[in-house]
Protein backbone atom coordinates (compact mmCIF):
# COMPACT_ATOMS: atom_id res chain seq x y z
CA UNK A 1 0.00 0.00 0.00
CA UNK A 2 1.20 3.55 -0.45
CA UNK A 3 2.63 5.52 2.02
CA UNK A 4 0.45 8.85 1.64
CA UNK A 5 0.73 11.99 3.58
CA UNK A 6 -1.77 12.49 6.20
CA UNK A 7 -2.61 15.91 4.87
CA UNK A 8 -3.13 13.90 0.99
CA UNK A 9 -5.78 11.20 2.97
CA UNK A 10 -7.51 14.54 4.35
CA UNK A 11 -8.18 15.55 1.04
CA UNK A 12 -9.10 12.60 -0.88
CA UNK A 13 -11.40 11.68 2.18
CA UNK A 14 -13.45 15.59 1.29
CA UNK A 15 -12.75 14.71 -2.25
CA UNK A 16 -15.17 10.72 -1.69
CA UNK A 17 -17.73 12.43 0.50
CA UNK A 18 -18.37 15.06 -1.79
CA UNK A 19 -19.01 12.72 -4.34
CA UNK A 20 -20.66 10.76 -2.11
CA UNK A 21 -23.31 13.43 -2.08
CA UNK A 22 -23.71 13.52 -5.66
CA UNK A 23 -24.38 10.02 -6.46
CA UNK A 24 -27.83 8.43 -6.80
CA UNK A 25 -29.42 7.19 -3.83
CA UNK A 26 -29.06 3.88 -2.89
CA UNK A 27 -33.08 2.30 -3.43
CA UNK A 28 -34.38 -1.28 -3.89
CA UNK A 29 -36.67 -1.66 -6.63
CA UNK A 30 -40.16 -1.20 -6.29
CA UNK A 31 -42.49 -4.38 -6.29
CA UNK A 32 -44.97 -3.34 -8.61
CA UNK A 33 -47.00 -5.99 -7.48
CA UNK A 34 -47.78 -4.42 -4.12
CA UNK A 35 -47.31 -0.86 -4.54
CA UNK A 36 -49.88 0.72 -6.90
CA UNK A 37 -48.34 4.23 -7.07
CA UNK A 38 -45.01 5.98 -7.02
CA UNK A 39 -43.57 10.07 -7.28
CA UNK A 40 -40.03 10.49 -8.97
CA UNK A 41 -37.55 11.75 -6.79
CA UNK A 42 -35.06 13.98 -8.11
CA UNK A 43 -31.47 13.68 -6.54
CA UNK A 44 -28.55 15.16 -7.85
CA UNK A 45 -28.46 14.53 -12.13
CA UNK A 46 -31.17 11.99 -12.24
CA UNK A 47 -33.36 10.42 -9.59
CA UNK A 48 -35.68 7.66 -8.33
CA UNK A 49 -38.64 6.13 -8.33
CA UNK A 50 -40.25 6.34 -4.23
CA UNK A 51 -43.53 4.04 -3.43
CA UNK A 52 -46.44 5.90 -2.17
CA UNK A 53 -49.05 4.83 0.21
CA UNK A 54 -52.67 5.53 -1.15
CA UNK A 55 -54.93 7.60 0.99
CA UNK A 56 -57.13 8.77 -1.35
CA UNK A 57 -60.17 6.57 -1.26
CA UNK A 58 -62.09 8.40 -3.96
CA UNK A 59 -64.46 6.24 -5.77
CA UNK A 60 -65.74 6.93 -9.68
CA UNK A 61 -69.42 6.78 -8.43
CA UNK A 62 -68.81 9.41 -5.82
CA UNK A 63 -67.42 12.17 -8.10
CA UNK A 64 -70.87 13.78 -9.28
CA UNK A 65 -71.38 16.37 -12.22
CA UNK A 66 -68.49 14.96 -14.24
CA UNK A 67 -70.79 11.32 -15.82
CA UNK A 68 -69.44 12.27 -19.21
CA UNK A 69 -65.74 13.23 -18.33
CA UNK A 70 -65.92 9.70 -16.24
CA UNK A 71 -66.97 7.84 -19.24
CA UNK A 72 -64.20 8.99 -21.72
CA UNK A 73 -61.62 8.69 -18.92
CA UNK A 74 -62.68 4.70 -18.01
CA UNK A 75 -63.34 3.96 -21.06
CA UNK A 76 -59.16 5.19 -22.18
CA UNK A 77 -58.08 3.59 -19.31
CA UNK A 78 -59.93 0.01 -19.89
CA UNK A 79 -58.82 -0.01 -23.66
CA UNK A 80 -55.33 0.57 -22.24
CA UNK A 81 -55.68 -1.98 -19.77
CA UNK A 82 -56.79 -4.48 -21.83
CA UNK A 83 -53.63 -3.87 -24.98
CA UNK A 84 -55.88 -1.84 -26.73
CA UNK A 85 -55.51 1.48 -28.57
CA UNK A 86 -55.70 4.26 -26.12
CA UNK A 87 -54.87 8.05 -26.29
CA UNK A 88 -53.00 10.43 -23.78
CA UNK A 89 -55.35 12.85 -22.09
CA UNK A 90 -55.18 16.59 -21.51
CA UNK A 91 -58.05 16.59 -18.43
CA UNK A 92 -58.59 21.04 -18.24
CA UNK A 93 -60.18 23.46 -17.07
CA UNK A 94 -61.72 25.10 -13.45
CA UNK A 95 -59.90 24.41 -11.04
CA UNK A 96 -61.50 22.18 -7.97
CA UNK A 97 -64.05 20.09 -10.51
CA UNK A 98 -62.55 16.75 -10.12
CA UNK A 99 -59.36 16.72 -12.49
CA UNK A 100 -57.28 14.84 -10.06
CA UNK A 101 -59.56 13.06 -8.10
CA UNK A 102 -60.95 11.11 -11.67
CA UNK A 103 -57.36 9.54 -12.19
CA UNK A 104 -56.99 8.97 -8.43
CA UNK A 105 -60.76 7.14 -8.71
CA UNK A 106 -59.18 5.21 -12.02
CA UNK A 107 -56.54 3.87 -9.76
CA UNK A 108 -58.84 2.37 -7.11
CA UNK A 109 -61.14 1.31 -9.11
CA UNK A 110 -58.41 -0.79 -11.67
CA UNK A 111 -55.53 -1.07 -9.24
CA UNK A 112 -56.32 -4.88 -9.08
CA UNK A 113 -56.08 -5.05 -12.73
CA UNK A 114 -52.67 -3.85 -13.37
CA UNK A 115 -53.27 -0.39 -13.34
CA UNK A 116 -50.39 2.04 -11.90
CA UNK A 117 -49.77 5.32 -11.43
CA UNK A 118 -45.98 7.49 -11.47
CA UNK A 119 -46.68 11.31 -10.74
CA UNK A 120 -44.46 13.49 -11.91
CA UNK A 121 -43.42 16.87 -11.08
CA UNK A 122 -42.84 19.36 -14.34
CA UNK A 123 -39.66 20.39 -13.08
CA UNK A 124 -38.70 16.81 -13.43
CA UNK A 125 -40.37 16.06 -16.96
CA UNK A 126 -36.10 16.42 -17.98
CA UNK A 127 -36.08 12.91 -16.86
CA UNK A 128 -39.20 11.54 -18.55
CA UNK A 129 -36.63 9.34 -20.70
CA UNK A 130 -35.50 7.65 -17.34
CA UNK A 131 -38.89 7.12 -15.96
CA UNK A 132 -39.78 5.59 -19.37
CA UNK A 133 -37.07 2.89 -18.86
CA UNK A 134 -37.43 2.19 -15.53
CA UNK A 135 -40.90 0.78 -16.00
CA UNK A 136 -40.96 -0.49 -20.02
CA UNK A 137 -40.35 -3.97 -19.26
CA UNK A 138 -42.71 -3.94 -16.35
CA UNK A 139 -45.84 -6.49 -16.83
CA UNK A 140 -47.96 -3.72 -15.71
CA UNK A 141 -49.93 -1.16 -17.10
CA UNK A 142 -48.91 2.72 -16.04
CA UNK A 143 -50.44 6.06 -15.99
CA UNK A 144 -47.58 9.13 -16.02
CA UNK A 145 -49.60 12.11 -14.29
CA UNK A 146 -48.36 14.92 -14.38
CA UNK A 147 -51.01 17.05 -12.29
CA UNK A 148 -51.89 20.94 -12.52
CA UNK A 149 -49.72 21.80 -15.14
CA UNK A 150 -48.74 24.83 -17.05
CA UNK A 151 -45.94 26.09 -18.85
CA UNK A 152 -43.86 29.10 -20.26
CA UNK A 153 -43.46 29.42 -23.72
CA UNK A 154 -39.39 28.26 -24.38
CA UNK A 155 -39.18 25.88 -21.50
CA UNK A 156 -36.93 22.86 -21.48
CA UNK A 157 -39.81 20.36 -19.80
CA UNK A 158 -42.34 21.93 -22.50
CA UNK A 159 -40.28 20.72 -25.42
CA UNK A 160 -39.48 17.31 -23.48
CA UNK A 161 -43.11 16.61 -22.94
CA UNK A 162 -44.06 17.82 -26.57
CA UNK A 163 -41.42 15.14 -27.84
CA UNK A 164 -42.62 12.36 -25.89
CA UNK A 165 -46.14 12.93 -26.72
CA UNK A 166 -44.93 12.95 -30.72
CA UNK A 167 -43.27 9.71 -30.65
CA UNK A 168 -39.68 10.80 -30.96
CA UNK A 169 -36.85 9.29 -29.22
CA UNK A 170 -38.60 10.34 -25.88
CA UNK A 171 -41.25 8.25 -26.97
CA UNK A 172 -43.75 6.37 -23.99
CA UNK A 173 -43.30 2.73 -24.48
CA UNK A 174 -46.39 0.48 -24.84
CA UNK A 175 -47.35 0.04 -21.34
CA UNK A 176 -47.48 3.83 -20.35
CA UNK A 177 -49.84 6.20 -20.91
CA UNK A 178 -49.50 9.92 -20.13
CA UNK A 179 -52.72 12.26 -18.18
CA UNK A 180 -51.99 15.81 -17.32
CA UNK A 181 -54.20 17.92 -15.64
CA UNK A 182 -53.77 22.16 -15.95
CA UNK A 183 -56.63 24.80 -15.57
CA UNK A 184 -55.35 25.73 -19.07
CA UNK A 185 -56.58 24.30 -22.47
CA UNK A 186 -53.54 25.29 -23.78
CA UNK A 187 -51.18 24.63 -20.87
CA UNK A 188 -49.87 27.99 -21.67
CA UNK A 189 -50.88 31.49 -20.39
CA UNK A 190 -52.67 33.55 -23.39
CA UNK A 191 -52.38 36.89 -24.69
CA UNK A 192 -54.32 39.49 -26.57
CA UNK A 193 -51.59 39.95 -28.45
CA UNK A 194 -50.98 36.36 -29.22
CA UNK A 195 -54.16 37.02 -32.13
CA UNK A 196 -52.09 39.60 -33.95
CA UNK A 197 -50.65 38.25 -37.07
CA UNK A 198 -53.51 35.92 -38.19
CA UNK A 199 -54.89 35.85 -41.27
CA UNK A 200 -57.02 34.83 -44.20
CA UNK A 201 -56.56 31.66 -46.57
CA UNK A 202 -59.37 30.90 -48.62
CA UNK A 203 -61.49 33.05 -46.89
CA UNK A 204 -60.94 30.80 -43.25
CA UNK A 205 -59.14 32.88 -40.53
CA UNK A 206 -56.00 30.89 -39.93
CA UNK A 207 -53.91 31.12 -36.54
CA UNK A 208 -51.28 33.44 -35.93
CA UNK A 209 -47.56 32.00 -35.38
CA UNK A 210 -47.68 32.29 -31.28
CA UNK A 211 -51.27 30.83 -31.16
CA UNK A 212 -49.94 27.62 -33.52
CA UNK A 213 -46.86 27.38 -31.31
CA UNK A 214 -49.43 27.82 -27.91
CA UNK A 215 -51.68 25.03 -29.57
CA UNK A 216 -49.35 22.71 -30.45
CA UNK A 217 -48.71 20.64 -27.32
CA UNK A 218 -52.42 20.20 -26.44
CA UNK A 219 -52.91 19.05 -29.90
CA UNK A 220 -50.69 16.13 -29.20
CA UNK A 221 -53.12 14.76 -26.50
CA UNK A 222 -55.33 12.21 -28.32
CA UNK A 223 -57.90 13.35 -25.41
CA UNK A 224 -59.65 16.69 -24.32
CA UNK A 225 -61.54 16.24 -21.49
CA UNK A 226 -62.97 19.77 -19.87
CA UNK A 227 -64.02 20.38 -16.97
CA UNK A 228 -66.77 23.29 -15.79
CA UNK A 229 -68.10 24.36 -12.92
CA UNK A 230 -70.88 23.13 -11.31
CA UNK A 231 -74.34 24.18 -11.20
CA UNK A 232 -75.79 25.22 -8.06
CA UNK A 233 -77.95 22.33 -7.95
CA UNK A 234 -74.69 19.69 -8.83
CA UNK A 235 -72.72 21.60 -5.76
CA UNK A 236 -75.43 20.80 -3.21
CA UNK A 237 -75.44 17.08 -4.53
CA UNK A 238 -71.71 17.19 -3.75
CA UNK A 239 -71.58 19.06 -0.17
CA UNK A 240 -74.45 16.04 0.55
CA UNK A 241 -72.52 13.07 -0.22
CA UNK A 242 -69.56 14.64 1.44
CA UNK A 243 -71.63 14.77 4.40
CA UNK A 244 -73.04 11.49 4.06
CA UNK A 245 -69.28 9.98 3.92
CA UNK A 246 -68.30 11.91 7.29
CA UNK A 247 -71.31 10.50 8.85
CA UNK A 248 -70.54 7.44 7.87
CA UNK A 249 -66.69 7.39 8.22
CA UNK A 250 -67.25 9.06 11.67
CA UNK A 251 -70.44 6.62 12.84
CA UNK A 252 -72.30 9.85 13.53
CA UNK A 253 -76.05 10.95 12.13
CA UNK A 254 -75.43 14.36 10.35
CA UNK A 255 -78.99 15.63 9.58
CA UNK A 256 -79.58 17.59 6.51
CA UNK A 257 -81.76 20.69 7.00
CA UNK A 258 -81.82 24.11 5.59
CA UNK A 259 -79.96 25.48 7.93
CA UNK A 260 -76.78 23.23 6.29
CA UNK A 261 -78.26 23.83 3.03
CA UNK A 262 -78.11 27.94 3.31
CA UNK A 263 -74.64 27.66 4.94
CA UNK A 264 -73.63 25.72 1.77
CA UNK A 265 -74.50 27.99 -0.23
CA UNK A 266 -73.19 31.16 1.26
CA UNK A 267 -69.67 29.66 1.54
CA UNK A 268 -70.24 28.95 -2.01
CA UNK A 269 -70.16 32.49 -3.11
CA UNK A 270 -67.81 33.53 -0.61
CA UNK A 271 -65.45 31.44 -2.19
CA UNK A 272 -66.62 32.36 -5.52
CA UNK A 273 -66.51 28.98 -6.63
CA UNK A 274 -68.67 25.96 -7.23
CA UNK A 275 -67.18 22.71 -6.97
CA UNK A 276 -65.88 19.56 -5.37
CA UNK A 277 -63.31 20.78 -3.39
CA UNK A 278 -65.49 23.80 -2.36
CA UNK A 279 -68.12 21.05 -0.97
CA UNK A 280 -65.92 19.22 0.41
CA UNK A 281 -63.48 22.15 2.25
CA UNK A 282 -67.03 23.07 3.46
CA UNK A 283 -68.38 19.61 4.64
CA UNK A 284 -65.21 19.39 6.49
CA UNK A 285 -66.13 22.54 8.62
CA UNK A 286 -70.09 22.09 8.62
CA UNK A 287 -69.35 18.32 10.04
CA UNK A 288 -66.04 19.54 12.35
CA UNK A 289 -68.28 22.64 14.75
CA UNK A 290 -71.67 20.10 13.94
CA UNK A 291 -69.67 17.62 16.29
CA UNK A 292 -67.52 19.72 18.42
CA UNK A 293 -71.20 21.07 19.59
Amino acid sequence: MMNLKPEVIEQLERVLSSVEILLPKAVKPIDWSTCHAANWRRHSFSGFLEPVKITDTTQLDELLGVDDQKAIMVNNTRQFLQGLPANNALLWGSRGTGKSSIVKALLNQYGDQGLRVIQVEKEDLIYISEIFTAVENQPYRFIMLCDDLTFEVGELTYKMLKSALDGSVYSAPENVLIYVTSNRRYLLPEYESDHIGGKYVKGELQQSEIQEEKSSLSDRFGLWVPFHVFTQERYLDAVKLCTERWSKQLGQDIPWNDDLERAAIKWANEKTKRCGRTAYQFSKNWVGKYLLK
